[in-house]
């Protein structure tokens, strides 16, 4: 393992071979340096990252309690934010990853303003928001090391043996910030082309795993919203391939592709799949569509006729020149999807569905693990989905099952607050709590993420210090709301230059000009105020 003090030696020795004008160097400044930047390069971060998932999976596949979690961020700020405060509450970051939302992107990050989730922002700002996460994630290393650093050189200047081992110690089994991220992709962008070169740029910027979905690039939608399309399967192959051999070129071997299905609700088709012989995927694709069959002369002009099994069947076409499948065929079709995926490079499957209900995703895993056994997912707890509703819902039929009296609710408004203290919302309440680790054991889900978290989080924080700071209470909304909750959970942002960097760049300074150096972080430091 490499330490500290091996660096040091290391650039002791560097220093020495290059004589005099070295000699303003501090080799154990230098090391320190080198170990607040431990990540050069992107790839860096993705061969190690992909490390981690694959290691992960492994020990899920062994011990489905060990699933994995992760929040989705549209900002370097708040996913430095979201592991800081892992680091502080668990003290580990094992298992907990970080999710980049397509769909927040396209909300938050556009040139063209808030967009819907179409695929309709720039997609090179996808690549950039991985590079600018890690570039803060990698920035908290150093501010989280650099104090570490500070605290040693007291402790040896106040002759303090125990804490200078302790915080040696620290330093050499430093648990870096970097986790994986699981990027979204959405439908690739275009061909499968434009998939390889975006996947490229993605992965050069530190992802170790992408999601690519089976909807047409230009007519894709939100998984939660209507009008999905999707392709024939050997469209989303080629682009899964393409995928791959983006990792493989730059050399992130375990890189990890998760295919996601939206086929469940999604009824259309742009394309009627190529077949050569019956039951090839060409035809499984096509045996879902919702077709007429057809004696020679029932045809019309501009009909499109495919010989179906010895059949000739009219596909019913749309005026939008779109295809629909069979109702009720969307289960079949995931399942289909699925297997598919897994057997031509996919490590890991996204079932897109309406509601959160282990039976419903549970029963479609099953069905996939026949054919492949360790079939894993990544799942999506929606904000789309109102939790509290569904699980509500839930409750009240299984008690209807069970032959419990349940005359004093009404299922169509078990959302009414009227509820809230009830033993039913309580019920509810629980399957919600114990659902990610429920689904990981009944359902083969590996990774539990939710999309948009902090798209909802600062919207009702900002909503409550409107209210309070424009209102009556003026100064006191900000500082009982906000400075005094930070300072009594021990918020890192409360001294926000310590957050944007003020003490690293005083280290820095103190480097290159030594006692010349004129630092910010001094007793007239309004900082200071905060301990």
């Amino acid at each position: 393992m490499s330490t500290l003090q091996n660096d040091i030696n290391d650039i002791t020795q560097l220093c020495s071979q290059n004589g005099s004008p070295w000699d303003g160097i501090s080799a154990e400044s230098a090391a320190r340096m080198r170990a607040q930047n431990k990540f050069k390069t992107g790839l860096d971060i993705a061969r190690y990252t992909a490390g981690i998932m694959r290691k992960d999976m492994d020990e899920y596949d062994a011990d489905p309690a060990k699933y994995t979690q992760s929040l989705g961020c549209w900002h370097g700020f708040i996913g430095q934010q979201k592991l800081i405060s892992i680091k502080k509450h668990f003290n580990t970051t094992d298992k907990k990853y970080l999710y980049l939302s397509g769909w927040m992107i396209a909300a938050l990050r556009s040139e063209f303003g808030p967009l819907p989730d179409q695929s309709m922002h720039e997609k090179t700002t996808v690549s950039g928001l991985i590079e600018e996460l890690y570039t803060f994630l990698r920035q908290a290393d150093a501010r989280e090391l650099g104090g570490l650093f500070r605290a040693l050189d007291d402790a040896r200047e106040a002759g303090d043996e125990v804490a200078q081992k302790d915080l040696q110690n620290q330093i050499d089994n430093f648990e870096t910030h970097v986790v994986p991220i699981i990027a979204d992709i959405d439908a690739g962008f275009g061909n499968a082309e434009a998939t390889y070169l975006l996947a490229k740029k993605m992965i050069e910027a530190g992802a170790c795993a992408i999601q690519l979905e089976n909807q047409v690039s230009d007519e894709k939608q939100c998984g939660h919203q209507d009008g999905k399309v999707t392709v024939p399967h050997e469209d989303f192959l080629a682009k899964i391939r393409a995928v791959r051999y983006a990792f493989l070129e730059l050399g992130v071997e375990d890189g990890v592709i998760v295919a996601r299905t939206d086929s469940l609700g999604a009824g259309l088709t742009k394309q009627i799949a190529v077949t050569h012989e019956v039951g090839d995927l060409g035809d499984q694709y096509n045996s879902f569509l919702d077709v007429d069959e057809l004696e020679p002369g029932d045809m019309n002009h501009g009909d499109v006729i495919i010989n179906h099994h010895g059949k000739l069947v009219r596909p019913k076409r749309l005026p939008s020149n779109l295809y629909q499948f069979r109702k009720g065929t969307g289960e079949d079709r995931c399942v289909l999807d699925s297997i598919t995926s897994l057997q031509n490079g996919a490590d890991l499957l996204w079932i897109e569905t309406e509601k959160p209900h282990i039976g419903q995703i549970g029963g479609m895993v099953n069905r996939i693990r026949e054919v492949i056994p360790n079939a894993k997912l990544v799942y999506n707890n929606s904000p789309s989905f109102n939790w509290t509703l569904s699980f509500r819902q839930q409750v009240f039929d299984a008690w209807t099952e069970e032959g419990k009296d349940v005359s004093s609710y009404d299922r169509d408004q078990l959302m009414s607050a009227d509820y809230d203290d009830s033993e039913l919302a309580a019920a509810a309440d629980d399957k919600i709590r114990t659902f990610q680790a429920d689904a990981a054991r009944e359902a083969g889900i590996f990774h539990h993420l939710i999309t948009l978290p902090t798209y909802h989080t600062a919207a009702l924080s900002t909503d409550n210090l409107a209210k309070e700071y424009f209102g009556d209470a003026g100064m006191l909304g900000y500082v009982a709301g906000v400075q005094r909750k930070e300072i009594r959970q021990g918020i890192a942002c409360v001294k926000h230059q310590n957050m944007a960097g003020s003490d690293m760049g005083d280290d820095h300074k103190e480097y290159f000009a030594g006692d010349a150096a004129l630092k910010a972080g001094g007793k007239d430091n309004t900082m200071n105020q905060f301990g």
